[in-house]
């Protein structure tokens, strides 16, 4: 049988990436952890104005992404917009995906109960948001991809893993 595949999205929310004042790792980081089954089809690196983000998740909803995930803006600035602006777009939230990355963190760094990171699910899409930094991308994504495409199946209404 051949492997499923999976669309995802990158977006990269920084204003001093955005401007090319720093460079980013994030998106290499992503593509470097993610299984071959999982094709990114859109990538793009915007500034922490939550208006920005939030019309930018709702395009990637409206394109039918299976699978959007955000990397930055989901500290203590007064600039880190990301978790306000998915909870704008989520129809429903996925606190236990959030958590698993938070349980992640703290195997690595006491910063982890800063992030106020969420996910959630808007129509057949789901949003992840990630730590800013590709350390934590990669821990991230190694630690949710367990169960993400069992995830990603159910909400494209495949349910044959629940008997």
């Amino acid at each position: 049988m051949k492997e499923k595949i999976y669309n995802y999205a990158f977006v990269v929310i920084s204003d001093t990436r955005s401007t090319g004042e720093n460079k980013d790792g994030c998106i290499d980081a992503c593509q470097k952890i993610m299984p071959e089954n999982y094709k990114m089809v859109y990538k793009s690196i915007i500034n922490d104005d939550l208006e920005n983000i939030e019309k930018e998740l709702n395009k990637l909803v409206d394109e039918n992404i299976q699978l959007i995930l955000t990397s930055g803006g989901t500290g203590l600035s007064k600039r880190d917009n990301t978790p306000e602006a998915s909870l704008k777009v989520i129809e429903k939230q996925t606190p236990g995906i959030s958590e698993a990355i938070r349980l992640i963190s703290k195997e690595k760094t006491y910063m982890w109960a800063l992030s106020r990171a969420v996910s959630g699910i808007k129509n057949n899409s789901l949003i992840i948001n990630l730590p800013g930094s590709p350390k934590a991308v990669i821990e991230s994504i190694e630690g949710i991809l367990p169960f993400l495409s069992h995830g990603l199946d159910i909400l494209e209404g495949d349910n044959s893993g629940h008997n």
